[in-house]
């Protein structure tokens, strides 16, 4: 008897071991690490293993998610629900899953944000759905919530309150929204990182900010501010205030910013930026597409990476860079330069891109810095490439040269290029003379690359093509085989002691 009551409680629990660890849902793939991904299903599986903990279900067809399909599943830890179509999700669903950590619901149809969420939740993910409204009910008693995504829905109006519960949140994605006002002070002590980009933002209260005493990034752009919000927190390391419709950046506006590392203000209206802006820990200013008619003075001197591209700058002065020491990368394409000052660029020892093109220019700048490895100047009117240009770039790597008004190259010029790796030429109206073609034969006997080449018919259009010079070239041959033998050698020579410079931020072509 007593072995057959052994027998019997051996059956009874049989079926709850065979749903736990050896039965898998049909369309469904369990592994070791008890995490289960389905595919093309319409409703919640029955039969998940009880000890499930990753339930991946994104990217099939359920409208809607009932308490039901969740019952017993409380050991999962992670549940992923993305691109489902989802349209409804019944009250208290994810209630029994007291372990929670992470619920993914992005690019569904949600109009409203779940309720009775579990409290062990960490990570809150809503984006690309419907919802047009917070209530302080939907969010309460997240207290270990760290991120919450909201990103591109359809709110009009944030009520931080309906946040204030959210003791440990430190991310906050509001950004793609129809945010119109923000009624009220964020209260979110541990906020990292708040994203408020793409809304319809044109005035925030002085006091949103202010209890955000560990923020360290805010983006605004693409708003329709008209002024840099005031009372800023001190603790910003990141400030994007791109696209916007600001007119004017004063001292007053970010000076109380010791720590801002990080300044974004392209594609707004500025026409003037305040001299000696007090931002010790800035390194990168981008300031493109505004109306600025001059390069800003006295700049922090910390500056790695300024970019003033798509102003109307007209020339660029000695003092107007003075104290960059630390400028690595500068970008003043697409301005109206016509004139740089001989030595406006001596004191950036440590500059290695500048960008050029789309202006004025009818020459190289003279006393460009030798720590140079890139180089645009396509789209100005150089017509002529001196020694005197180009002595102290024997660092250049890149260097583009293409619409211009260049007819000649000088072989000593190119000599003095000794690191040169790449050079585009292709727009010019060549004079395909037999000294421009050693100039050409040379150049690829060092393994300089020449996109589209130079004197090769692919290189111009049909219009430039018409106007090009070409000299007979019988009797060339010989001194461009030397020439190439010489390139060689040179090129044999400098190859082990060429530095390696991978960092790009232009796009050549």
């Amino acid at each position: 008897m007593q072995y057959f009551v052994g027998f019997v409680s051996i059956l009874l629990l049989f079926p709850q071991r065979s749903r736990n660890e050896a039965l898998c849902p049909k369309r469904c793939v369990c592994d070791s690490t008890k995490s289960v991904q389905c595919y093309s299903i319409s409703a919640v599986p029955l039969g998940i293993p009880l000890d499930v903990r990753k339930l991946n279900l994104g990217h099939n067809n359920i409208k809607e998610l009932k308490k039901s399909g969740y019952a017993g599943l409380e050991a999962l830890e992670e549940i992923i629900l993305s691109s489902c179509g989802i349209e409804a999700i019944e009250s208290n669903t994810f209630k029994s899953q007291c372990n929670l950590k992470v619920l993914d619901l992005v690019k569904n149809k949600l109009k409203h944000v779940p309720r009775a969420l579990p409290q062990s939740l960490e990570i809150l993910k809503l984006g690309n759905n419907r919802i047009q409204v917070l209530h302080d009910s939907h969010l309460e008693g997240l207290k270990k919530l760290r991120v919450l995504d909201l990103q591109n829905n359809l709110l009009s109006i944030i009520r931080p309150s309906s946040l204030s519960s959210l003791v440990r949140l430190e991310v906050l994605y509001l950004n793609g929204n129809n945010i119109e006002s923000i009624s009220g002070p964020f209260r979110l002590p541990r906020l990292s990182r708040l994203n408020l980009e793409n809304n319809k933002l044109s005035f925030i209260q002085s006091n949103a900010f202010n209890f955000l005493h560990t923020i360290q990034v805010l983006s605004l752009s693409g708003n329709q501010l008209v002024k840099v919000p005031q009372d800023l927190p001190p603790t910003l390391l990141s400030l994007n205030l791109d696209q916007n419709q600001i007119r004017g950046l004063k001292g007053r506006d970010i000076n109380h910013l010791k720590m801002l590392s990080h300044l974004s203000l392209s594609y707004n209206r500025l026409s003037s930026i305040e001299c000696d802006l007090s931002l010790p820990n800035l390194t990168i200013l981008q300031l493109s597409g505004n109306q600025i008619k001059i390069i800003p003075c006295k700049l922090p001197a910390g500056l790695e990476k300024l970019d003033c591209s798509h102003n109307l700058i007209q020339e660029v002065t000695i003092s107007g860079l003075s104290g960059l020491g630390q400028l690595k990368h500068l970008f003043l394409e697409n301005n109206v330069i016509h004139h740089i000052e001989a030595g406006a660029l001596k004191n950036c020892v440590k500059l290695t891109d500048l960008a050029l093109e789309q202006n004025r220019l009818t020459a190289i700048p003279l006393g460009l810095p030798e720590t140079l490895v890139r180089l645009d100047l396509k789209g100005n009117n150089i017509a002529f490439i001196s020694e005197e240009e180009v002595k102290n770039l024997q660092k250049l790597q890149m260097l583009n040269l293409r619409n211009n008004s260049l007819s000649s190259l000088s072989k000593a010029a190119v000599d003095l290029l000794s690191r040169l790796r790449r050079v585009y030429l292709d727009g010019n109206p060549w004079n395909c003379s037999c000294d421009l073609l050693k100039v050409e034969r040379l150049l690829l006997a060092r393994q300089v690359e020449i996109p589209s080449g130079l004197c090769s018919e692919a290189s111009r259009s049909q219009q430039e093509y018409k106007k090009i010079s070409v000299t007979p070239l019988t009797g060339c041959q010989d001194d461009m085989e030397k020439t190439a033998e010489g390139g060689k050698d040179e090129r044999k020579m400098d190859k082990d002691n060429e530095p390696i410079e991978t960092e790009d931020y232009y796009d050549y072509d």
